[in-house]
């Protein structure tokens, strides 16, 4: 069980310091753009691509690529809550694409602020419930339905997945499994919806 808790740990560190990014943007948002009547083309950019990088940092965590197919091929009784958790990804990528679409043209009345505000909201609620649904609930689950060999491959995958990284950075490691493949095609498409 030393590994699920050094993983698990791991894990947090990584939910952690995305809850600390998605903070940031939010209250940049909420304690200055929304009290403006207009926004400039650049301060609508920066947080479109702020969100999208946080969309991505998202999508690529250790939780997505290791944990959620060893849980896959482990349990059955957790594809319901996977499910709602890729709703509410669904849901963040929704919220950025309707934000990215209101940056594309010009918001110049409050009501187009009030728009672009709405949907920064609607990214970050979503990702922060998915968040704490995992904490809260798929954590506990992959616990006792993860076996401990399993867990020594999650935590073998997640080292090598970060020495991969640290001896290329500057480009993506590559998904981990077919599974991981499959996933990061799907992941793909998403990021086309919003980018279009």
């Amino acid at each position: 069980m030393l590994t699920a808790t050094y993983t698990l740990v791991a894990l947090s560190v990584e939910q952690t310091n995305m809850r600390v990014s998605l903070h940031s943007v939010q209250q940049l948002v909420q304690k200055s753009y929304a009290r403006l009547s207009a926004l400039t083309e650049g301060q609508a950019d920066y947080v479109c691509d702020t969100l999208r990088r946080l969309y991505e940092s998202c999508q690529g965590r250790k939780l997505d690529r290791f944990l959620l197919p060893a849980l896959r091929r482990a349990e059955a009784r957790a594809e319901p809550l996977l499910c709602e958790l890729d709703m509410l990804s669904r849901s963040a990528a929704e919220a950025l694409g309707a934000a990215c679409r209101l940056a594309a043209g010009s918001i110049d009345d409050d009501d187009g602020v009030d728009a672009f505000c709405r949907a920064v909201e609607r990214f970050c609620t979503a990702l922060e419930m998915r968040f704490d649904r995992e904490e809260s609930e798929l954590f506990p689950i992959a616990r006792t339905a993860i076996a401990g060999e399993a867990w020594f491959a999650v935590a073998n995958q997640m080292l090598a997945h970060d020495a991969y990284r640290e001896e290329h950075r500057g480009r993506s490691a590559p998904p981990a499994s077919r599974i991981s493949r499959a996933e990061h095609a799907h992941r793909q498409g998403i990021a086309a919806f919003y980018v279009h």
